[in-house]
C-alpha cells in the first residue's frame, strides 16, 4: 500500500519524479507512465468496449449491471490504451494475471480534443468499471481517458492498510497520482498537456470527485459525480444500512399493520417510497455486504477477530451483528476513523451532482440533499449544481425491475457532462 502522504504537493513531487517505467508490448506509442512500475500500450482500432470487448482490452464482468439492457454506446474511436499499475503492496486485482493492485488504464484517442477524464470505479470494482458509461461517451467526444482501481478491490477491502480508514484513504491518493501521471501521458504523446481536466465517477467513484475537488483541486478544471457515496461524520452508509437490514426481513411477516410498520422504518431511514421494488435485490446484493465492508473498514472491533461480520445476522442474535450496528454509540477512536474519509462540502471547482430519486442504495434525502446543503453550508454553493433525474436508479442494470417506474440515468449523465464543459472553463492550472 502506498504510504501516506500529507498534503497535495507532496504527492506531486513523489509522482513526478519517481522514474518512470517502460512501456512495452507492441511500442506502438514509446509513451511513458511518470511513476508506474509497469505498463504495456496497444494500438487500437477503436478504444471503446465495442473494440475493446473483442481485443480483450476491457472485463465485461468489471462493468456488468451498470447499465440498462439494449443501451447503445458510442465506438469506432481508434487511438492508444495504456495498462499498467504503479508500486504497491497489495494484491486483490487479478486482471491480466498481474495480481497486484493499482491497476490502471489510460486511453489516448487519434483525435483528441485536449482534453482529459479521470475516473474511479464504483463499489469494489476495478479500472474497466466505468468504460460504458464514461469511457464511451467522452472518448467519442475527443478527450483522453484515464481509470484506476482506487489501489484496493473485492469484498476484503478493508485487509490493506495498518489502521481503520487506511483502505479508502488510499482510493483518494490512487486518483491523484493516475490525474499528475495521466496530464505527463497526454503531454508526451500529443506535445501538450490537456487544457481541461475532468474527474468524473458514479456512487463510490463519485464519492472520490468531491473528495478530490475539495482536496486537489489545482488538479481539475471541474467534476460530474453521480449517485455519488456521502461519507460524513455522522455515520453515512453506517446509519442508513442498519435500519434497513432489520425492517426488510419484517416486511413479509405478521399481519399487515407490522408489515406497514417495517416499511416505515424503510422510508424513514431515506429510502424512496416508491423505491421498494428494488429493496429486495438490495437486501439480498448490497445492503448487507456494504454495511460489513465499510464497519469492517472503519471500526474493526466491532465483531472482534471476526473479519468482515456475519451475513445476514437476524437482529438481536448478540455482540457484533452489523444489523445492529448503532453508530452514535461507538467508541469515539470509531468515530475518528469516519471523520478521516468524511467529505466536508468545500469544493474549490465547479461541480454537477446528478441523483436518481428512486435510487435505494444512496438514497437522495441521506446522500445527495445532504451533500448539496453541505456545499451551501461552506460557503460554495455557486460552485454546485445538484439534479434530480426522475426515475433513476442507483444502476441503470436495475431499470429491469419495473421498467415503467424506473429509468436509465446515462442519458442524464451525457447531458450533464455537456452542461460541465460549458460551465467550467480552462484556467491556469487545469
Amino acid at each position: 500500500m502506498l504510504r501516506h502522504l500529507a498534503i497535495a504537493p507532496l504527492l506531486l513531487a513523489t509522482a513526478l519524479t519517481v522514474p518512470a517505467a517502460t512501456t512495452q508490448g507492441d511500442r506502438c506509442s514509446g509513451v511513458r507512465v511518470p511513476g508506474a512500475e509497469y505498463a504495456v500500450s496497444s494500438c487500437l482500432t477503436d478504444l471503446t468496449t465495442t473494440g475493446t470487448t473483442r481485443t480483450g482490452h476491457t472485463d465485461k464482468e468489471d462493468w456488468k449491471g451498470l447499465v440498462a439492457p439494449d443501451t447503445v454506446t458510442p465506438s469506432g474511436v481508434p487511438g492508444v490504451q495504456i495498462d499498467g499499475y504503479f508500486p504497491d503492496t497489495s494484491t486483490t486485482n487479478t486482471n491480466h494475471g498481474w495480481n497486484h493492485d493499482s491497476q490502471f488504464v489510460i486511453r489516448l484517442p487519434k483525435n483528441w480534443n485536449g482534453g482529459l477524464v479521470v475516473a474511479g470505479p464504483p463499489g469494489t470494482r476495478e479500472q474497466y468499471a466505468n468504460d460504458p458509461i464514461i469511457s464511451d461517451q467522452v472518448l467519442a467526444k475527443g478527450y483522453a481517458y484515464a481509470a484506476t482501481d482506487k489501489g484496493n478491490t473485492g469484498d476484503e477491502l478493508y485487509k490493506d492498510g495498518d489502521r481503520p480508514g487506511d483502505a479508502i484513504m488510499e482510493w483518494h491518493r490512487r486518483v491523484a497520482e493516475l490525474t499528475v501521471a495521466a496530464k505527463k501521458v497526454t503531454d508526451q504523446h500529443y506535445g501538450r498537456t490537456p487544457r481541461v481536466t475532468y474527474a468524473a465517477g458514479l456512487s463510490a467513484g463519485g464519492y472520490l470527485v468531491r473528495w478530490q475537488l475539495e482536496h486537489y483541486p489545482e488538479l481539475y478544471t471541474g467534476g460530474i459525480d453521480w449517485n455519488a457515496l456521502t461519507f460524513t461524520k455522522e455515520g453515512s452508509l453506517l446509519t442508513t444500512l442498519p435500519p434497513a437490514l432489520r425492517a426488510f426481513p419484517r416486511l413479509t411477516q405478521g399481519d399487515q399493520a407490522a408489515r406497514d410498520a417495517a416499511r416505515d422504518e424503510i422510508i424513514a431511514a431515506g429510502y424512496p417510497a416508491d423505491s421498494e421494488k428494488q429493496w429486495g435485490y438490495h437486501y439480498a446484493y448490497q445492503w448487507d455486504l456494504l454495511q460489513r465492508v465499510v464497519r469492517e473498514e472503519v471500526d474493526p472491533g466491532y465483531d472482534g477477530a471476526t473479519q468482515g461480520g456475519t451475513p445476514f445476522c437476524p437482529a438481536g442474535t448478540g455482540p457484533g451483528c452489523d444489523t445492529d450496528y448503532d453508530f452514535a454509540s461507538r467508541p469515539r477512536s470509531v468515530h475518528r476513523a469516519v471523520e478521516r474519509i468524511s467529505l466536508t462540502g468545500k469544493i474549490q471547482r465547479p461541480l454537477i451532482s446528478i441523483q436518481g430519486t428512486l435510487d435505494a442504495l444512496t438514497p437522495p434525502a441521506a446522500f445527495g440533499d445532504v451533500y448539496d446543503r453541505m456545499v451551501a453550508d461552506a460557503g460554495r454553493a455557486p460552485l454546485h449544481r445538484y439534479v434530480h433525474v426522475p426515475g433513476g436508479t442507483h444502476t441503470d442494470g436495475l431499470v429491469v425491475i419495473d421498467k415503467e417506474a424506473y429509468k436509465p440515468m446515462l442519458p442524464s449523465f451525457v447531458a450533464a457532462f455537456g452542461e460541465l464543459e460549458a460551465w467550467a472553463r480552462p484556467t491556469t492550472r487545469s
